[in-house]
């Protein structure tokens, strides 16, 4: 009996401990989080003990069942429009215990742009369920690291680089086009044929930013993007891991779920850590053949960063590695997603195509080659890409995590919380755009961004504040190339194959891809 009572009092000591531990992560720690917020007037639609907004959300999306017009309101994340009608521009939800604050007040989002403390970074979900793919470089990292990884990179990307990389994009172009013609000679009926031009954009983009990180090793690494597109795909997945991750992340089994989620093997881990450990191999084996190199390409630029400056909690292999993914993806996927919907929306309007097509023919003036110089005269086809991206962002979140608590503006962000802003939400806000914001109209861009709406902080396709797209110069100087050949060799229209049917997973994307009717001018 003596022994007995010992026992039984350290295992309700135990339970003790347990129940206080579940009680502050299910119940304390939220509330407190929604007090603070709550006190400085911001609220938001009342979650569950466990799921938070999750039951909600997913109901909503569950009521959608129409298909989106090109030009018209888009119902992706249905539950974002409804919110901001009952709670306004700015307002908490939660997903499981993950605090979240959303933003599309103006206001708000110009002091996020301002605001340049490193206290405020991304969120550790990047790291951990998309680990595989973006890994600890540029796009996830946080601190000191992601300083050092941002002067590392981003001047490799300024003006005077993308200038000299208009050749290449030029010659990229050019395979695209006799890709095309050739297509057309052996299978159009008349001169026409449909293409689905997802892959086309991709191959485009893909030779790019091939060459631009391994330069003269670019042959070796253009094999790489078949398994970056193949991983991205497979991490389509995330999405439910997320939910897994969220919905438990309140319950004390958190470090069970998440262990099950990134480190049981099933199918889906199975292929993505395959294809990250690919990936990983084939960029450290170019990497390897570089002692003593004299190139001045990205991959020799981020190989002399891994020698020196901060990489804590980085190896130099994960430095090395990581940031290459990091280029890949930000250099491949999204330029090619934003080709994608522009030639959707030229092949939408007629008018705005023949328009941008005779300017580029004037500014040609029978010559065969673009140059920078000429490329810059072409005031209506960036008024044409600015409208692309402002209708169709292919990041069209930009994420935010209080690293510590931090005051933004008039808002005292407690440590922990997130931010989301809906790029859709500001770039489609009739407030700031007009009556016509979902509709494409590139006219509005006639005098610039600040002509184009209330404020330029309300147009941020590149992201916003000190981690702005550090490629944002290339990308459009890509798109201005790639649709300057397009018009000045094609005229395309819509298939009647064409489901319009955008979709938000990684990135905004086409569901079923984009179908075209091309035809040899």
């Amino acid at each position: 009996m003596e022994e007995t009572f010992p026992l039984f009092s350290a295992v309700l000591l135990l339970l003790c401990g347990f129940l206080i531990i579940c009680l502050r992560r299910v119940w304390w720690k939220p509330e407190s989080c929604r007090i603070k917020l709550k006190e400085q007037g911001i609220t938001g639609p009342p979650p569950s003990m466990i799921l938070g907004n999750i039951p909600e959300m997913k109901r909503m999306v569950s009521q959608i069942s129409e298909t989106p017009k090109i030009d018209g309101c888009l119902t992706v994340l249905p539950y974002f429009q409804q919110w901001t009608k009952n709670y306004g521009k700015l307002f908490r939800f939660e997903l499981g215990g993950i605090q979240l604050l959303y933003v599309s007040n103006l206001e708000l989002v110009k002091e996020i742009s301002r605001f340049r403390s490193l206290d405020l970074g991304k969120p550790a979900y990047l790291q951990n369920e998309r680990g595989a793919l973006l890994g600890k470089g540029l796009i996830t990292a946080n601190g000191a690291v992601w300083s050092h990884q941002r002067k590392t990179i981003a001047p490799q990307l300024g003006t005077e680089k993308v200038k000299d990389m208009v050749k290449l994009m030029v010659e990229s172009g050019d395979i695209l086009v006799k890709t095309w013609e050739k297509i057309i000679d052996s299978e159009g009926e008349d001169g026409i044929v449909e293409i689905m031009v997802d892959q086309h954009m991709r191959n485009f983009t893909s030779y790019i930013v091939s060459k631009v990180i391994f330069g003269n090793d670019h042959h070796k690494g253009i094999k790489i993007f078949p398994k970056c597109q193949a991983l991205i795909n497979a991490m389509g997945v995330f999405l439910f891991f997320l939910f897994m991750h969220v919905m438990c992340a309140r319950m004390f089994i958190r470090p069970l779920v998440l262990f099950m989620n990134r480190f049981l093997p099933t199918k889906a881990n199975r292929t993505a850590w395959k294809l990250s450990e690919k990936i990983h191999g084939m960029i450290m084996d170019i990497s390897k053949e570089r002692i003593g190199s004299t190139s001045k390409d990205m991959l020799q630029v981020i190989l002399e960063g891994a020698e020196n400056g901060e990489l804590w909690p980085l190896t130099k292999d994960e430095f090395i590695a990581d940031n290459c993914k990091d280029i890949f993806f930000g250099g491949y996927e999204p330029p090619a997603l934003a080709a994608i919907w522009g030639l959707m929306l030229l092949a939408s309007h007629p008018e705005w195509q023949a328009r941008a097509r005779s300017e580029v023919l004037e500014v040609c003036e029978g010559q065969q080659i673009l140059d920078y110089n000429m490329l810059t005269k072409m005031k209506v086809l960036k008024m044409v890409i600015q409208e692309v991206l402002r209708l169709y962002p292919g990041v069209a979140l930009a994420s935010r995590h209080a690293l510590q608590e931090v005051k933004i503006g008039n808002v005292q962000v407690p440590k922990g919380v997130g931010i989301w802003i809906f790029l859709l939400a500001l770039h489609r806000d009739p407030e700031l755009w007009g009556p016509d914001a979902d509709v494409f109209n590139p006219e509005r861009f006639i005098n610039g961004v600040t002509g184009a709406c209330k404020s330029a902080q309300a147009y941020i396709p590149f992201g916003l504040g000190a981690r702005i797209c550090p490629g944002q110069n290339m990308a459009m100087m890509e798109l201005t190339v790639l649709f300057a050949l397009i018009l000045s060799n094609f005229n395309i229209s819509i298939s009647p194959n064409y489901l319009h049917s955008p979709k938000f997973g990684l990135l905004l994307e086409p569901e079923h891809g984009v179908k075209l009717l091309v035809r040899k001018i």
